[in-house]
């Protein structure tokens, strides 16, 4: 869980007064975000490393635009085409996974970690090394490993700044003076694409549909993940283990509007909320000028345009994905980091149209099932247990769907 008894020192900079910032995975939403926040504000930042996984356009326009120091792809086929186009700029091209955790490891004041998936923990667990914050964006982190991974950071005295915007919310209205007087966190969820469709037509939704979010411009597997219902019990899962609460005082709301990020109640009745624009930017420039503020060219909530606020009680028959979420988070140990593996290779095969939108929820219950039949859900102690216990459950997940696509 989160030091909430630490003192709110603000994040280091330079001699020049520049703070040292790297972004892992800065060709994604929330990297490019960051970018964006960061080449409005040059004199600001110096950036340390950017990394993508084989993006290399994107990659190396966005280390020219903000002058950063190194630039890696994890993919080593993208490294010709990365060193072409940063030749003669005087910024360092390099490739691979280990390449990714060496600029990781790179010092930095602040690190923000935005890798999608599993391979985001290897290179979120180096940043801690040489960063004093680290600003999590890759919800697998915690997921696969949260106990260790926040052990860590507690070793390392580094700090943990969320990123999402639900996580971030709870952040700024969570008294840590108060921290023993909470009595729930509340995560909001805008239910996504099929916030009103019956299960029944849920069967036929193409990726095409389910990538359409109402709300939020996101990648394509967060995209699904909102779909389902996944992400917010993935979320769930990682709130267990940023703030100091346990799982029964955790819960979710459906809140269609999405101006309602996250909500914590206290003992004596109060209901403090945090709310905005759904814009990403907001969150991403609050964990870059943390404990301070920075203005971001976000457009203000409007309250009378946005004229009413509703809630509702999530659907966990037609949202299956929320109900098994919840409950690998009660049983703890090495379910959730099945259920993440299980989850990306789903989500993968719905995407490639190997199979159906409701089979993402049955071939994470199959994978949870097999598991814990054979065993293999003891809690991950070091960070190639976490692959191991990653790798199996994603063959698992794999024979599921092969099992189902034929």
């Amino acid at each position: 869980m989160m030091d909430l008894s630490r003192p709110d020192v603000p994040l280091q900079r330079t001699r020049t007064g520049r703070q040292r910032i790297s972004v892992l995975g800065a060709t994604g939403s929330v990297g490019g975000s960051t970018l964006d926040l960061i080449a409005r504000d040059p004199d600001r930042y110096q950036v340390v490393a950017l990394t993508a996984q084989s993006n290399a356009a994107a990659l190396a326009e966005w280390a020219v635009k903000v002058s950063a120091a190194v630039a890696v792809v994890s993919d080593p086929a993208a490294y010709a085409d990365l060193a072409a186009r940063l030749h003669g700029t005087g910024i360092e091209a390099a490739a691979g996974p280990a390449a990714v955790i060496e600029a990781a490891a790179r010092p930095a004041d602040l690190t923000v970690s935005a890798i999608v998936g599993a391979a985001g923990l290897a290179p979120s667990l180096a940043a801690l090394e040489a960063a004093s914050a680290v600003a999590l964006a890759n919800k697998e982190t915690l997921v696969c490993a949260g106990r260790l991974y926040m052990r860590e950071a507690l070793r390392r005295g580094a700090r943990i700044l969320p990123v999402d915007s639900e996580h971030n919310a709870i952040f700024q209205v969570l008294e840590a003076d108060n921290v023993s007087e909470v009595a729930e966190i509340i995560l909001t969820a805008s239910g996504g694409p099929f916030r009103t469709v019956s299960r029944a037509d849920m069967a036929d939704v193409t990726p095409e549909r389910a990538l359409k979010h109402p709300n939020w411009t996101m990648g394509r597997k967060i995209s699904i993940d909102s779909a389902t219902l996944m992400n917010k019990g993935l979320e769930l899962i990682e709130a267990h283990h940023l703030f100091p609460v346990t799982p029964d005082q955790l819960k979710v709301v459906v809140h269609p509007q999405s101006a309602v990020h996250g909500l914590v109640r206290y003992t004596d009745g109060s209901l403090l909320a945090e709310l905005g624009s759904a814009d990403m930017r907001t969150p991403i420039a609050y964990c870059l000028a943390w404990p301070e503020r920075r203005p971001a060219p976000v457009a203000p909530l409007d309250l009378v345009a946005l004229g009413t606020l509703t809630f509702e009680a999530p659907d966990r028959t037609r949202f299956p994905c929320l109900a098994l979420a919840e409950a690998a988070l009660r049983d703890g140990a090495g379910a959730p980091c099945v259920l993440n593996a299980a989850n990306e290779i789903a989500v993968e095969a719905f995407l490639d149209r190997r199979i159906g939108f409701l089979d993402i929820a049955a071939v994470v219950a199959e994978t949870l099932s097999r598991a814990s039949r054979a065993g293999m859900m003891r809690e991950p102690a070091a960070l190639d247990e976490a692959y191991a216990l990653d790798s199996e459950g994603r063959r698992l997940a794999r024979d599921e769907v092969v099992r189902r696509a034929t």
